[in-house]
């Protein structure tokens, strides 16, 4: 019988302490042992041996690495390697619980010495908050012990084996392990201690665990408080008057702690010689009536699934990091995470229970891999690593059983079925009863409490809904989440609002959690950030690491405006009585008594007068109505319309005084309507020339070659964007990948053909044809042009000819102008860019940008940019002088220095390179953007369909601006 080697044995550790809640806030000393270490990398696992471990070993001539960090994200040009991507395939053989001898090996070494004041007496515990894949480790030339669990606590009593000076900690890290199968999650594989190291003093007598149990009765307004502990203790929680010994419980009225009203206890647990800090929140979670209810209230989850990342470090984050993460939460409405796919750093946890935030908190299990070979050998149903799978799943709940913001226990992610997810579940069950379980992967619901789904079409999600999806009997009685939706990749996710109307409309729909969070953009010295390949990886998965609704820098894409605006739990509209606003708080708890509100009259984008509003007391799931004024003075024939906006009444710990988190919008009086021109003014013929007021057009194509003395060119109309990763689409996704099937039909190459140019006494008509090469289906373009000196109108209608087998990605005209021209200027939706399906956060306003600020910076550079709404447009330049642009109806704008092919060409922005020229953009109307990355694609109302259409355009020269 072979005998395996420790990291590819079945077994999760060896000579670990059980795991234990844990908490930072604690009397007793401790050590924290991170910064630079000693650091040796071989590329196998038997390429060198131990020797390194004694206490007089030298390592003068190693290298050193960061602690916490991965080692393959430090050195110089790659010497240590460098990270990989994958999303479901492993980077290795599948064959386990085997792992490849090409198995990187790095060797740690940590000298300390004791603090002079480390308290004599009781012991000491050694702490790994996590290490990616395996670890073996020394103390003092003894071993202790080893541990697979990448993002697993693990400890070893070390209290008989410490030095006052000259400790020597060795730790021996493999890339590569049997752990590697059951960590098949989405994301870069990096190895190294990424995690902290910490020596803990435990004293005589100190507890070894503790749970904290604080259930909420919401019909008596009471709580229930009960502190187990292994060893005789007392509690005491003097805001409440309480003083019990550990185990006793009492109920005593309470305040209830929620993700909107975080209100936590503090209190001591005392045990031994160790004072333990407690921040208690009472609240109850549970399924009644086949809904998911904390203290007796629907949740509704508004969230977001969070993998740990940082640019520079991966997944060693700092205390900073995590709560600007947090904070910047809380001020988009965001109210739950998920712990995508695996638990969090501990102190994310306590953030999440200070804020408020509701938590799933998963397990660091996935074997993914596994179903591209139809789950042959999946571990979860192979009972050699059940006793891994358990030791996972009390490691996740021991640590972090004892936050109130944690409601859901979920067993991993992507694992297929199988007796170890079950085995799984019942410990659980049995160990935490106060939280339900969650788990996707099995359709039948056997083991857990919430049905769960990832990217379901909404169709779909309605006939959940209603309780009409078929199934078993069972899973139709649960509550629905939708743990994993509206794929964030590049430009996008389009149809949030869609699902938004679901999950307010049927109450099993729970809401969900939108993937993800941020882009997983490591630093890179070409690309600024790289996605998998860029790496020199053998197998990757290209950009599709790329998929936040934060840029990898922490920037807010699109994207999270949008999410902010659809999940906004204050509903601002148009009230039933003439001149009123009507608030609806759609808050699960909260009342409205955080916010202030305020009015603005706006014409023609401009603020005409503002003013505070009084809205009546709303408690959670109240709609009030607020009277605004009287419209005031305002520029005759003006658009008028109301914006109310709620802001933060006071500051929080999240947000300043005054930061808005709601708005809503709605018209008084309608746009003005396009002028025309008058007197018409006939086309002079100057050589190959004709001049029409301030435009010149080629005689022979009729195509606009000057504006007001502004070279004009590429002039006509224009079909093609440079596809966003939705547009792309996902191989696995049912729907139709327009992306591809776009170029297959060659839009990115279409072919113009002038028919006719016909002068007349009041303008200029242009026929057109436009068509792909080698299709038989094409637009038949007509261009009116008429002026009245002043400026020039165009009047353009657009005919299909042919079978149209696709959706147009954009409808409009395109022309290159002087890249001087880098200032915009515009009435409509903004501030950012807007999509059909992506256009709730752009309200109407005037608004301004560079050119380059117009532009999304998206990781792989794709189609972005798009303003909604435009009524007018001005481009200019240094000197004042540009271009002005109207419309009718409205249009969408793009203006950008490089081509659609250019766009399209870009693997990083690097790649972008400004011209000559700025290529602006004028569209009637755009394709939607949907969510096929991974989701489902446009729903059908946001389809650009080839239809006939027709939009009109003035331009004006600007003298100045």
């Amino acid at each position: 019988m072979t005998v395996l080697p420790w990291y590819t044995s079945f077994a999760p550790e060896r000579g670990t302490l059980p795991p234990r809640a844990w908490t930072a806030a604690s009397d007793a000393a401790r050590l924290p042992l991170g910064g630079d270490w000693a650091f040796r990398l071989s590329p196998a696992a038997d390429a060198a041996d131990t020797a390194f471990a004694e206490p007089g070993f030298d390592a003068g001539g190693w290298r050193t690495v960061t602690v916490p960090g991965h080692w393959v994200l430090q050195g110089e040009d790659g010497e240590f390697g460098g990270p990989a991507y994958t999303n479901v395939v492993y980077p290795f053989p599948v064959d386990p619980p085997h792992v490849p001898d090409e198995n990187p090996t790095g060797d740690h070494l940590r000298r300390f010495d004791l603090p002079d004041d480390w308290p004599a007496g009781g012991g000491a515990v050694l702490r790994f908050d996590g290490v990616e894949s395996c670890a073996r480790v020394w103390l003092n030339g003894t071993e202790l012990g080893w541990f697979k669990g990448s993002r697993l606590a693990h400890e070893f009593a070390v209290g008989e084996l410490l030095r006052e000076r000259d400790n020597v900690l060795a730790v021996r890290v493999h890339q590569w392990s049997s752990g590697s199968y059951l960590e098949d999650q989405d994301q870069w594989w990096l190895p190294g201690i990424f995690r902290e190291v910490t020596l803990l003093h435990r004293p005589e007598g100190a507890p070894g665990d503790f749970f904290v149990h604080a259930s909420y009765d919401h019909t008596a307004g009471t709580g229930e408080l009960r502190v187990d502990c292994d060893v005789p203790g007392r509690v005491r929680v003097p805001e409440l008057g309480l003083d019990l010994a550990a185990g006793e419980s009492a109920t005593v009225p309470v305040e209830p702690w929620s993700a909107e009203v975080p209100r936590l206890y503090e209190g001591e647990l005392t045990a031994g010689g160790e004072r333990i800090g407690l921040r208690i929140g009472f609240r109850s979670v549970y399924v009644e009536d086949g809904v998911l209810k904390a203290n007796g209230r629907r949740i509704l989850f508004r969230g977001v699934n969070r993998h740990e990342f940082h640019p520079k470090t991966g997944r060693a984050v700092d205390p900073d990091t995590l709560r600007a993460d947090v904070e910047l939460m809380k001020r988009h409405h965001v109210n739950a995470v998920r712990t995508s796919h695996y638990p969090p750093h501990p102190a994310f946890l306590d953030l999440c229970d200070a804020y408020g935030l509701w938590v799933i908190d998963e397990g660091d299990l996935e074997t993914h891999g596994f179903e591209e070979l139809d789950w042959r050998g999946n571990p979860v149903d192979d009972e050699r690593w059940t006793p891994a799978l358990l030791d996972r799943a009390a490691r996740l709940v021991e640590r972090d059983k004892n936050h109130p913001s944690v409601v859901l226990w979920s067993l991993g992610n992507e694992c297929g079925t199988g007796a170890g997810l079950s085995a799984m579940a019942r410990w659980i069950h049995d160990r935490d009863p106060s939280r339900p379980v969650h788990y996707e992967g099995d359709r039948s619901c056997a083991d857990v409490d919430v049905y769960s789904r990832m990217y379901p079409p909404h169709a779909e999600v309605e006939e959940i809904g209603r309780r009409e999806d078929g199934g078993p009997a069972a899973r139709r009685a649960l509550p629905f989440i939708l743990c994993e939706y509206a794929h964030a990749m590049g430009n996008g996710p389009g149809g949030l609002s869609e699902y938004q109307r679901l999950f307010e409309t049927y109450e099993r729909c729970q809401g969900g959690f939108v993937w993800e969070w941020i882009d997983h953009g490591l630093a890179h010295p070409a690309h600024g950030h790289g996605y998998g390949g860029d790496f020199g990886e053998e197998l990757h998965d290209g950009n599709f690491v790329c998929d936040g609704l934060l840029f990898p820098d922490r920037t807010p894409s699109p994207g999270l405006a949008e999410y902010k605006k659809v999940i906004a739990p204050v509903r601002i509209t148009p009230g039933e009585r003439p001149g009123t606003a009507a608030v609806h708080n759609l808050h699960d708890v909260a009342d409205l008594s955080s916010y202030a509100f305020g009015w603005a009259f706006l014409a023609d984008g401009e603020v005409v007068a503002e003013g505070p509003l009084a809205v009546p007391p709303a408690a959670a799931g109240e709609r009030v109505e607020a009277a605004l004024p009287e419209p005031p003075a305002h520029p005759e024939g003006a658009e008028t319309l109301w914006t109310v906006r709620a802001v933060l009444a006071a500051a929080t710990p999240w947000a300043e005084a005054g930061h808005e988190m709601a708005w809503g919008q709605w018209p008084v009086t309608g746009p003005r309507p396009l002028a025309q021109p008058s007197p018409a003014r006939r086309p002079a013929r100057e050589g190959g020339r004709l001049v029409l007021g301030p435009a010149v057009l080629d005689a022979r194509s009729g195509a606009l070659v000057s504006l007001g003395g502004l070279a004009v060119s590429g002039f006509g109309l224009d079909v093609w964007r440079a596809p966003t990763d939705n547009d792309e689409g996902a191989p696995w996704q049912p729907d139709v990948r327009w992306g591809p099937l776009w170029r297959q039909l060659g839009l990115h190459r279409m072919r113009h053909r002038t028919d006719e140019v016909a002068p007349d006494g009041e303008g200029l008509t242009v026929r057109t044809r436009v068509a792909p090469a080698g299709r038989d289906f094409g637009l038949a373009v007509t261009y009116r042009w008429t002026s009245d000196g002043a400026a020039v109108r165009l009047d353009a209608d657009v005919l299909p000819e042919g079978a149209w087998p696709v959706p147009l990605p954009r409808l409009g005209v395109r022309l290159g102008l002087p890249a001087a021209l880098d200032r915009a200027v515009w009435y409509g939706g903004g501030p950012g860019e807007a999509y059909p399906d992506t256009r709730a956060a752009a309200r109407l306003g005037r608004w301004e940008s560079t050119v380059a600020g117009l532009q999304t910076p998206y990781v792989r550079p794709q189609e972005n940019g798009a303003r909604i709404d435009t009524r007018w447009l001005e481009l200019s330049g240094g000197d004042g002088a540009g271009l002005r642009v109207e419309g009718e109806p409205s249009f969408w704008f793009t203006a950008r220095r490089w081509t659609h092919a250019e766009l399209d060409a870009a693997a990083h922005r690097p790649d972008l390179v400004p011209g000559d020229t700025l290529w602006l953009n004028l569209d009637h109307a755009l394709h939607g953007i949907g969510s096929q990355s991974c989701g489902p694609g446009v729903l059908p109302e946001h389809r650009l369909e080839a239809a006939p259409a027709s939009f009109s355009l003035s331009f004006a020269p600007l003298r100045s601006c």
